[in-house]
Order: C-alpha cells, then sequence, then structure tokens
C-alpha cells in the first residue's frame, strides 16, 4: 500500500531529525491525483510544501512565538508546483517558454533523446555539435537521424551540454548513475564544521524574520527555495551576474519576497564583497554546476571555516555520487533519463516518452532545500556547527519513485487555468501588475507572504538591510 501523505511527511521529519511531536500541528486535506500521472506528483507537492510550512511554525515556536497550526490542501499544493505556468504581467500571460528547439527527438537507432536548449550557449553548442545547422526543429530532427541516442548523449556531456537519452525504469536502475542515485535519501544534512550554538532570536511576527539567505540559484528549484523562505520572513539576497543568462519569466514568478543584486565572481573584489555577505549570512544557498562555485573559494567546506556556523545548501541534477555527479542537469532531462518518461508513456500506452505533468523534480527539490535549510537553523541552535544540506534533482526523482504509483493516476483531469483562480494574487512588480500563486501552506498565526515584489535581476545593491545586519551582529 503507498504511503499517505502524511506518513509522507513524517518520514522527510524523520530524515531531517526533528522532534516528532511537531507532527501534531498539522493538517493535510484534498485527494490525489490531481494532475494526470501514474507518479504520487500530487503527494509529493502535498507533504514537501508541508515540510516547509511545519518546520517554519517550529522556527517560530522556538523564538517563544507560540505553538500554530499549519495547513496544506492538496490541490493548492499541485497549483504551485505548476507556479510558473499560471503567472501573468498586466493580463497578459508571462509563464514560462521553451527554445524553438528544445524537446524529443528520435534518433537513427530509434532511441528517443531530449534537449534542453534554453540558455544560447546550450543551444547553440547543441547545432554545433550536430554540424553547424540552422536553428530549427527539422534540421535537428534531421541530423540526429545519423547519431546513436547513447552516443549523443555522451557526446554533448563531453562538451559540457545538457542532453539524455530516454532510458526505462529497469535501465535506469542498472546504470551506474542510477544505483548511485538509488542510495540518496530525499536530502541529506550533515555538520560539516565546529561552531558554538546560534541562538535562534527571540520572537518576531514571522518565523524567519532576522534570518539572512544568499541565494546563488537560477531557473527553477534553488529560486523556489529562496522564496519560500522569503515568505515566511527571511532576508533573501539573490545574487546573479550580468553575463550569465536568465529567464524573466521564471524570475518574475521566483523573484517574490527577494532583493536582487549582480556580483561577477570571475573579479576579486566581488569576490570580497560576496566573502563579506557571507559572514553576516545565515544560509548560502546555491545551486550552479558542481564544482562552479567552489572554484571560486565557496565550497561549503571552505565557507564553513572562514565563516563559522554558516548553514550552506546545495543543489546538483545528479547528486554529488556516481559518474554523472559533475553533469549539468535540468529536470525535464533527469524524468527522462531515470526511467520516469518512459514509464508514464508504458501506462498510457504511448509510443513517445511522456513526461511528468510539472516540474516535479525541480519543485519538490526546491521545497526540499527550504525545509533542509529551517531544519539546520534548527539544529544549529541546539548544536552548534556548520551544516550542509544536500538535495539533488535525481535524488528527488528516486524520491517520488519510492512514493509509489497510482494505477488510475493518468485519468486525473488536470488543472486548467479556471480552476485555480482562487490561488491565485496580485501584486505589483518590477515587470507590471502580476498575478501569480499564493504560497499553498497555511499558518494561523503567521500566515506566508512575501512582503517585497520580483524585481529584475540586479536591481539593489549587494548588501544587507542595515538594520538586520545590526540584529545579526548583536546575536552573534
Amino acid at each position: 500500500m503507498n504511503p499517505s501523505p502524511s506518513d509522507i511527511l513524517a518520514a522527510l521529519w524523520h530524515e531531517a531529525a526533528l522532534d516528532p511531536a511537531a507532527l501534531a500541528q498539522i493538517s493535510l486535506t484534498g485527494q490525489e491525483p490531481i494532475q494526470p500521472s501514474t507518479f504520487r506528483v500530487d503527494a509529493a507537492a502535498q507533504a514537501s510544501i508541508a515540510a516547509t510550512g511545519l518546520a517554519a511554525a517550529q522556527i517560530h515556536q522556538r523564538r517563544g512565538g507560540g505553538a500554530q497550526r499549519v495547513a496544506v490542501d492538496m490541490r493548492d499544493a499541485a497549483i504551485e508546483f505548476r507556479s510558473e505556468h499560471w503567472l501573468s504581467i498586466a493580463g497578459r500571460p508571462a509563464g514560462a517558454r521553451w527554445d524553438a528547439i528544445a524537446g524529443l527527438y528520435q534518433c537513427g537507432d530509434g532511441r528517443w533523446v531530449r534537449l534542453h536548449t534554453n540558455f544560447p550557449h546550450h543551444r547553440d553548442g547543441v547545432l554545433r555539435l550536430l554540424g553547424h545547422i540552422a536553428h530549427d526543429r527539422a534540421a535537428v530532427a534531421k541530423a540526429l537521424a545519423n547519431w546513436n541516442a547513447a552516443a549523443f548523449e555522451a557526446a554533448a556531456a563531453e562538451v559540457g551540454l545538457v542532453v539524455t537519452m530516454t532510458r526505462s525504469l529497469a535501465e535506469w536502475e542498472a546504470s551506474a548513475q542510477g544505483q548511485a542515485a538509488s542510495s540518496l535519501p530525499a536530502l541529506l544534512i550533515e555538520k560539516i564544521g565546529d561552531a558554538p550554538p546560534i541562538p535562534l532570536p527571540p520572537a518576531a511576527a514571522r518565523p524567519l524574520a532576522g534570518m539572512r539567505v544568499l541565494d546563488l540559484t537560477r531557473v527553477i528549484a534553488g529560486p523556489v527555495a529562496g522564496r519560500t523562505l522569503a515568505a515566511h520572513g527571511a532576508d533573501v539576497l539573490h545574487i546573479s551576474a550580468a553575463h550569465l543568462p536568465s529567464f524573466d519569466e521564471l524570475v518574475m514568478d521566483t523573484g517574490r519576497g527577494k532583493r536582487s543584486a549582480a556580483l561577477d565572481l570571475r573579479a576579486p573584489d566581488d569576490r570580497a564583497r560576496l566573502h563579506d555577505l557571507a559572514a553576516h549570512t545565515d544560509i548560502f544557498l546555491q545551486g550552479y554546476r558542481p564544482g562552479a562555485i567552489a572554484l571560486h573559494g565557496f565550497a561549503p567546506e571552505a565557507l564553513a571555516a572562514r565563516h563559522p556556523g554558516i548553514i550552506c545548501v546545495s543543489l546538483s541534477a545528479y547528486g554529488h555520487l556516481g559518474p554523472w555527479a559533475a553533469r549539468r542537469g535540468f529536470d525535464s532531462l533527469v524524468q527522462n533519463a531515470n526511467g520516469m518518461n518512459d514509464a508514464e508513456a508504458l501506462a498510457a500506452k504511448e509510443a513517445k516518452p511522456r513526461p511528468l505533468p510539472c516540474q516535479a523534480l525541480d519543485h519538490a527539490s526546491g521545497y526540499l532545500l527550504a525545509f533542509g535549510a529551517m531544519a539546520a537553523l534548527l539544529r544549529r541552535a541546539e548544536e552548534g556547527g556548520s551544516w550542509l544540506v544536500r538535495v539533488s534533482l535525481a535524488g528527488t526523482g528516486e524520491w517520488i519513485k519510492r512514493l509509489g504509483r497510482l494505477e488510475a493516476g493518468l485519468s486525473a483531469p488536470g488543472l486548467a487555468s479556471h480552476d485555480i483562480e482562487a490561488a491565485l494574487e496580485e501584486s505589483d512588480s518590477g515587470f507590471g501588475r502580476m498575478r501569480a500563486t499564493r504560497h499553498a501552506a497555511r499558518l494561523s498565526a503567521t500566515q506566508p507572504r512575501w512582503d517585497l515584489p520580483a524585481m529584475p535581476l540586479g536591481s539593489h545593491a549587494p548588501e544587507w538591510c542595515s538594520a538586520l545586519l545590526q540584529a545579526a551582529q548583536k546575536q552573534r
């Protein structure tokens, strides 16, 4: 029998080594399936969002703010798991878009590959690898007809591109990377350095008020984590770089509640500035390709040595184990490689790989990152130390697989625009008047909200708010 959403939440809570008595404060409502899938994406949505809400409530209680109830409805969670899809600006849809040649192609051996070409350098690299062909689906399909799928995946990885071959569940399980991923829990929380306990500050109006988060992430998963921490009152400073590509439509959605600054870590002065910011941060959240931040001196162990007590939160595509540990990756590529898309196609009796109905690995990973960060705050207050939280898209995929399958899941009606009106809210932003999803977790005393509007990247100075910095210095 599949575990209930309450059981799934309890297992996450246990993995984070938190007090099980807190689980009495949660209320989970709704029935699956909501989105058409044989995988339990709606249960994953509800449990991962509930974990963040309950952790925020625990922090508020530990700060002296009193106990409160936490509620998450499954439909609201499913809606938030597609938050980038429902976004509109000034009444016009502004949801995430795909590049013209992104997607599935059949190779000459009959196997499928998925290309992710939304970043210009990935798009141009694929076209170059295929013989400097035109930016056109027909041209790409013709070129890939001359390739073996596994060979193209390997050739693309060799030059740093993002492509995966569609695998069955059994093929992934038998592969070296599949075996490495299968050993990963939903999240890993480990102490990586010694430091005295840092007590949680006295109660404030919001659970995370006074907590500082450096958010060095892009696309969906990492930015969702930062957005979630901001919803509970954290001072989240997003750091981007002008030379790196981004998607405005994703920034609009995930930038709510954050300030946004730009630093170029290739420049010594900007690296020094980031270290200055890290000296006064609680959480250092990063989601760049494994090793990229470390090359600039910001590996978790280096940060812990230089800034004792820091909590490092790290997202990767395939996890820190196995031959693909250093590979770039995105949600759509991981669910294609790990057998989920093939399994959905088999269940639907379709010949073409069938993706999940949402970017479930991205969104679940985002909430798991935020949950891990808050769990580490609680444990740092009791145990001291510097901490590392690890989450990967591949590990999240394995977690969702372990939740079981829904035999009739593909018959679910899904979500349509008219179904989600009650879950949307309006706000001003640096892009225009915005309609976007509310946060699905409901806290009885400290309702989540975003106090700051989403703004274009680099809109703010790379500095902490002075009042928060003074408070942080007193606490430390």
